[in-house]
C-alpha cells in the first residue's frame, strides 16, 4: 500500500504537487505564524496617519519596498503625483479656562496650519454683517473664533474663489439685516446667511488666533483638497491660523458664555508642519512572477495612504498589511503561480483615487490580461465568501477548502456570480478604477462583525478613531490567509475570469 502510494505522488503533475505543498505551507503558517498585526503596528504605531506628501507616508512606502524586497518579490517604485507643499503633524492639547474649566476633545484637518507654541486668548463670536464686525472689530486680536455652523470635516476655505462666495454672502447679509430693521419689532424676520467665517480675511488681518466649529464625535476632519487639487499653492499662500473642530457639546457651552458676555478663555497647542514642496508620492509595486503565463496577472491591492488626525488603523492599514502577509505567505510557501501576481500598494486613494488611476493609465498593456483585482478596503473584516463566474464556481469549491478548514466557524462559501453591467463612474475605493475600465475586480465578501466584536466602521471612517486597536486580530489574519489562497488558485485557474461572465 505505501508503495503505490509513492507511486501514485510521482505520477502527480508537478506544478499540482508544488501548489499543494504550498497551500499546505500557507495553512501552518495562518496557524503558527501569522504576522498580519505586526505589519499593522508598524504602520500605525511606527509611521502613524500616513497622507501624501508627509515623511510618514514616504516612510511606510520605503519599509514596505524593503518588506517585498527582503520576500525575494521584484519591486518597482512608480510615481503617481506631487503635492505642492508637504504635511507632517504632530501632537495637539487644548483646554478651557475660567469660569468654565475643561480639557478640549477637537482636531484639525490635514494641511492646516497649527499654533505658534501654546496660544491663550479670549472667546468671541463671529460677526455676520459689516455693522457686526466694526462694532466688534476692537476684539477680534487675540481671539479665538467661534463659527456657529456645524464643520463636515473639511477645512474652511481661503482661496480666491471662497473669498468672492464670502463677499456675495456678506451682500446678500446686508440685505436682510437691512429688510429686518425695516420689518420692525413684531415683523418677520429673515435668518442670515450662515456660511462661516465669512470676514475670514478680514479676521486673520485684525489678528485672530484661530477659528473653531462645532462637530459631531467622533471628529471626522479631512484636507484642505483646494489646495492640493490647485497644485500651485506657495509657502506665501498657506493659512496662517487654526481651523479648530472641536466636540459639539463642548463648543455649546462655551458659545453659551460668549453669548452671555461672561469670562472663558481658551488655550491650544497645535503641531501642524509644512515642508517645501513639490513632494512626489508614489505606488508600491511587488510582483511574483508567473511560471507558465508571465504575461497574465491577479492584482492584491490596498492603499497606502490614510489620515492622520489618527493612525489609519482600519482605512486602510487593515488592508496593507493583510495583503503584506499574503505576499510574504505566498512567498515564503515556496509557491510558483502560473500567472503573475502583483501586490499594489496605492497612493492618494482619500485624495481621489489617484494612485490605481495612474497604474491604469502608465500600463495599458496589462489591462486585457488582468484576471482579478482583489482589493481591501472594507473595514478589518474577515471573508466569508466569494461569487465566482458560472464556468469556474466548481474550481473554486475546490480553493477554497483549505480557508474553509483553517476558518470553519466563518462559513466561507463559492457561490454564482450573476454579471452586472460595467459601472460607468468610480465609487469610493481604487477596485472601482478596474471596474469602469471592464476589468473584473470581483471581491470577497464580508459579513460584518460575525463573532460579536460591535465594530462600527462609521465611528472610524476619516476620525481621530481610527487606530491599531479598532483592527481586529483574528479578521485580519483569516483575511490574510484568503487573499493568499484565493490569489494563488486564481494565477493557476485553466483561464482568466470570462469577463462576459463577470459583466453584461
Amino acid at each position: 500500500m505505501k508503495r503505490l502510494f509513492i507511486l501514485a505522488l510521482l505520477l502527480l503533475p508537478t506544478g499540482l504537487w508544488a501548489q499543494s505543498a504550498a497551500v499546505k505551507k500557507i495553512m501552518e503558517m495562518a496557524r503558527e505564524d501569522n504576522r498580519t498585526m505586526q505589519h499593522l503596528d508598524i504602520l500605525c504605531n511606527r509611521f502613524g496617519g500616513r497622507p501624501v506628501g508627509s515623511d510618514a507616508y514616504d516612510n511606510a512606502a520605503d519599509w514596505a519596498v524593503k518588506q517585498f524586497q527582503s520576500w525575494g518579490l521584484e519591486v518597482s517604485v512608480e510615481k503617481v503625483g506631487e503635492t505642492c507643499v508637504g504635511f507632517n503633524r504632530g501632537g495637539w492639547w487644548g483646554r478651557a479656562m475660567g469660569e468654565y474649566t475643561e480639557t478640549l476633545y477637537f482636531t484639525t484637518p490635514s494641511y492646516t496650519s497649527g499654533t505658534k507654541g501654546p496660544q491663550r486668548g479670549h472667546v468671541v463670536i463671529e460677526p455676520r454683517t459689516w455693522d457686526e464686525f466694526n462694532r466688534m472689530k476692537g476684539t477680534l486680536k487675540g481671539a479665538w473664533v467661534l463659527l456657529k455652523s456645524k464643520s463636515t470635516g473639511w477645512p474652511l476655505d481661503h482661496d480666491a474663489k471662497a473669498k468672492e462666495r464670502r463677499h456675495a454672502a456678506i451682500k446678500e447679509n446686508e440685505e436682510i439685516a437691512k429688510q429686518n430693521r425695516e420689518a420692525g419689532v413684531d415683523g418677520k424676520k429673515r435668518p442670515l446667511n450662515e456660511m462661516p467665517a465669512l470676514f475670514y480675511d478680514e479676521m486673520v488681518e485684525a489678528g485672530v488666533l484661530g477659528f473653531i466649529q462645532p462637530t459631531t464625535v467622533p471628529i471626522r476632519t479631512l484636507y484642505d483638497r483646494n489646495m492640493i487639487n490647485d497644485g500651485t499653492t506657495t509657502f506665501e499662500q498657506l493659512p496662517t491660523v487654526p481651523d479648530i473642530k472641536l466636540d459639539e457639546a463642548q463648543f455649546e457651552r462655551i458659545y453659551k458664555l460668549a453669548e452671555q458676555r461672561r469670562y472663558v478663555e481658551l488655550e491650544f497647542d497645535i503641531r501642524n508642519y509644512f515642508k517645501m514642496g513639490p513632494v512626489p508620492y508614489h505606488n508600491v509595486v511587488a510582483t511574483m512572477k508567473g511560471s507558465k503565463y508571465p504575461d497574465e496577472y491577479v492584482i492584491l491591492g490596498a492603499h497606502l495612504d490614510a489620515y492622520d488626525s489618527a493612525t489609519g488603523g482600519v482605512d486602510c492599514g487593515s488592508g496593507v498589511s493583510a495583503v503584506m502577509e499574503a505576499a510574504r505567505m505566498l512567498s515564503v510557501s515556496g509557491a510558483k503561480p502560473e500567472r503573475s501576481i502583483i501586490f499594489i500598494l496605492f497612493a492618494g486613494e482619500e485624495f481621489g483615487l489617484l494612485g490605481s488611476l495612474k497604474w491604469i493609465e502608465d500600463h495599458p498593456e496589462k489591462l486585457d490580461k488582468i484576471s482579478n483585482v482583489f482589493n481591501r478596503d472594507g473595514g478589518p473584516m474577515p471573508y466569508t465568501a466569494f461569487y465566482a463566474p458560472a464556468s469556474l464556481v466548481k474550481e473554486y469549491e475546490k480553493i477554497a477548502k483549505p480557508i474553509q478548514e483553517l476558518y470553519p466557524s466563518y462559513n466561507f462559501t463559492i457561490n454564482k456570480l450573476e454579471p452586472r453591467s460595467v459601472p460607468t463612474s468610480l465609487g469610493g475605493n481604487d477596485a472601482t478604477s478596474f471596474m469602469v475600465k471592464g476589468i473584473p475586480a470581483v471581491q470577497m465578501a464580508e459579513w460584518s462583525d460575525p463573532m460579536g466584536y460591535n465594530f462600527d466602521y462609521h465611528e472610524i471612517w476619516h476620525t481621530e478613531r481610527d487606530t491599531y486597536q479598532k483592527s481586529i486580530p483574528e479578521y485580519q489574519e483569516q483575511a490574510a490567509t484568503a487573499l493568499a489562497i484565493m490569489a494563488l488558485g486564481t494565477a493557476n485557474l485553466p483561464t482568466i475570469l470570462p469577463r462576459n461572465e463577470v459583466y453584461k
